[in-house]
């Protein structure tokens, strides 16, 4: 099961996911998925890399891999100008970066909806990613998630996942090369997703 306290340790890879309070939505049309797309960029490529996500209505998932060392003490000092640095600071750092994200959409989100109070559960759950069956398995996961919740009857059908970027030759964000070759290709990652869905 994800864990909320699980720290998130340089160069190590995880399944993280939020949810909404209540019975609250985190997207209500296209330009909420996509501002909370570019916010993801701003605030979470500096300290980790995305394999793939999926954005649904009340919640998401990613699966990342956090950015070695020393490339974390180098935003650390970026951000954190004047502020002695030590590894056992790193695990906060990152987390603290989610939670700028997670707090800088739900302001926007509120502001724009004329809401107050929280948007999100206090907290990101993970669950580290130890073996290549779980790191395929979770990738199928995320992008099957909107089947699975029956938003759409093929994850293809889904416009706010990865699951169309791993399939294209257009620029990215994403570490596609990385992700498909952990299927054996984009033919093995097709086959893959081809399956009926599971849970993790």
């Amino acid at each position: 099961m994800p864990d909320y306290h699980l720290p998130l340790l340089p160069g190590e890879e995880y399944h993280v996911l939020s949810r909404a309070v209540g019975n609250e939505k985190l997207f209500r049309n296209g330009n909420n998925y996509a501002f909370f797309l570019a916010r993801y960029v701003r605030h979470i490529t500096p300290v980790a890399d995305t394999y793939c996500y999926c954005l649904l209505p009340n919640h998401f998932h990613c699966m990342i891999k956090i950015k070695e060392e020393a490339q974390l003490e180098n935003h650390f000092h970026e951000v954190k100008q004047g502020k002695h640095f030590s590894a056992e600071l790193l695990p906060d750092f990152v987390m603290e970066r989610f939670s700028n994200l997670l707090n800088s959409y739900a302001k926007a989100y509120n502001k724009m909806y004329n809401r107050k109070g929280a948007l999100f559960i206090d907290y990101l759950r993970r669950k580290e990613i130890e073996t290549d069956e779980q790191f395929r398995a979770t990738a199928f996961y995320i992008h099957n998630n909107p089947v699975h919740h029956s938003y759409c009857t093929d994850l293809s059908n889904w416009n706010w996942s990865s699951y169309h970027a791993m399939r294209s030759n257009e620029p990215t964000w994403l570490l596609r090369p990385e992700l498909l070759e952990a299927f054996g290709g984009l033919s093995g990652f097709e086959k893959f997703h081809g399956q009926p869905g599971q849970d993790l």
